[in-house]
């Protein structure tokens, strides 16, 4: 029998250790709450193990070897071909993402942060037992669980490949295939692609990467397909067969899927099938209707503060809630930054999520910020398109990129930048910029009249304007 003097107490009970939880944690422990953080996993977060930072890795190598090819005869010469070491590279990543487990439980320690492995569950609106012994009483609870693969319900989902296993293969196969044509897939394909694989990309929709403006996916589809990656789209997976369960001896997998224009059916041979079809709140195991927290697929359901809508003790941030906010790692941030100021002073800061950019990390990069074409017609906005292929222009010319673009929205009326949309090297940088004027309200006029250090690709913002 368990007494009462057995349950620990805290001001705040985090679940998840990464970005969102994190930051929340440190700020109210700064603010003198007593604090408990709880994770079933290895402490960091998705991010940090096995995410953007560790993918970013991946991602350098690859780059290294699209330069080399794409200057080749341009002054580089490639008698012997550079390749990628998929083990070698493995280390490299690895030296990133082995430390931070420790480092993160021990920073915790020293700061007096309580932290507990094992799965939360709610036994209470304010309690949460951890595994099968400890059970916490918090005044206030902070979901911040992060997110996973998406369950498919298809025959054979047991032998799909996640996408954190895939950040940690210590060989690369010869033949992959992609379940969804998000970003998951296309960065991890164009990686593969580039290390030697064998990459077919298995969509459902009409069009892939479907939250990017069209008319650089578009470009960006080109680059894929001359890279040597298969994108078949309007494409359904209806199952993943073992070799083995047919008593073959190849090692492999076969690809079941259909199209769904003309239901003709196909089959792919691959060494491995890796997840790729999106991502939802890890929140399944919670036990949320114990503590009475209401959810929807998105996540918990929150207010403007992000708060729960249904117990005033719980809040929630960063993929767990459903906040309107875009499943991206500085989100995370800022959403525990705000879930920790209403918690510490009452409810009265609300997110702003205007202007925050996301980039998909494929080579070139895909970036984009604020509206599309679509949306600012729908919000009934009077605006101007400036779009181009700038494949020509001298920042894409001079490494050779025959692959880039941009499309930027402008209101007619107030010289707002409304949305912007690059394709290119260092996209990702790029966007940053069009993510500053957006935010602070800058027009478009502003932006140009700034002289920029030359030659780089930020100075060919004022180009796009």
């Amino acid at each position: 029998m368990r007494f009462m003097s057995d349950i620990k107490t805290f001001d705040l009970i985090v679940i998840g250790t990464g970005v969102s939880a994190s930051t929340a944690a440190w700020k109210c422990h700064s603010a003198g709450w007593s604090v408990a953080i709880i994770d079933s996993r290895p402490f960091g977060g998705t991010c940090a193990l096995r995410g953007c930072d560790p993918k970013k890795v991946l991602v350098g190598a690859a780059d290294v070897i699209d330069s080399n090819k794409r200057m080749e005869k341009k002054g580089v010469t490639n008698s012997s071909p550079i390749k990628i070491s998929w083990p070698d590279l493995m280390r490299f990543k690895r030296s990133f993402t082995e430390p931070v487990p420790k480092e993160r439980e021990e920073q915790f320690s020293k700061a007096g942060i309580v932290a507990f492995h094992g799965r939360a569950r709610f036994t209470g609106q304010r309690t949460v037992k951890v595994g099968d012994t400890e059970i916490l009483d918090g005044r206030h609870i902070l979901i911040a669980a992060g997110s996973q693969p998406m369950k498919l319900n298809i025959p054979g989902e047991e032998n799909i490949v996640k996408s954190d296993q895939f950040l940690e293969l210590d060989e690369l196969p010869s033949k992959i295939v992609f379940v969804g044509g998000g970003y998951i897939s296309f960065e991890f394909a164009h990686i593969a692609a580039r290390a030697g694989a064998d990459v077919t990309i298995l969509h459902q929709g009409a069009r892939p990467l479907n939250v990017f403006d069209p008319y650089l996916v578009d470009m960006l589809a080109q680059r894929t397909s001359e890279l040597g990656i298969e994108v078949r789209l309007q494409t359904k997976v209806e199952g993943i067969e073992s070799s083995k369960a047919n008593n073959r001896h190849d090692g492999g997998f076969v690809v079941h899927s259909s199209n769904i224009t003309d239901g003709k059916k196909y089959m792919i041979k691959a060494d491995m099938v890796v997840h790729g079809a999106g991502r939802v709140p890890e929140i399944d195991d919670l036990d949320l209707e114990i503590a009475g927290i209401e959810r929807e697929k998105k996540g918990i359901k929150v207010n403007q503060y992000l708060q729960s809508v249904s117990n005033p003790s719980a809040y929630a941030a960063g993929d767990a809630a459903a906040s309107g906010g875009l499943p991206l790692t500085p989100v995370g941030v800022y959403e525990g930054e705000i879930a920790a100021t209403n918690l510490l002073e009452g409810n009265h800061l609300k997110p702003n999520y205007n202007g925050i950019p996301s980039a998909v990390f494929t080579i070139p990069t895909l970036a984009s910020v604020g509206l599309q074409e679509d949306a600012a017609i729908k919000q009934g906005l009077h605006f101007k398109v400036n779009k181009a292929d700038t494949s020509g222009w001298y920042s894409s010319r001079r490494v050779n990129e025959k692959y880039s673009g941009y499309k930027v929205l402008i209101e007619e009326n107030t010289d707002r930048i409304l949305g912007a949309h690059v394709l290119g090297h260092h996209a990702e940088e790029v966007i940053n910029i069009f993510a500053i004027a957006i935010r602070l309200g800058l027009k478009a006029g502003d932006i140009k009249q700034t002289i920029f250090s030359y030659p780089t690709n930020s100075s060919d913002v004022s180009y796009m304007l």
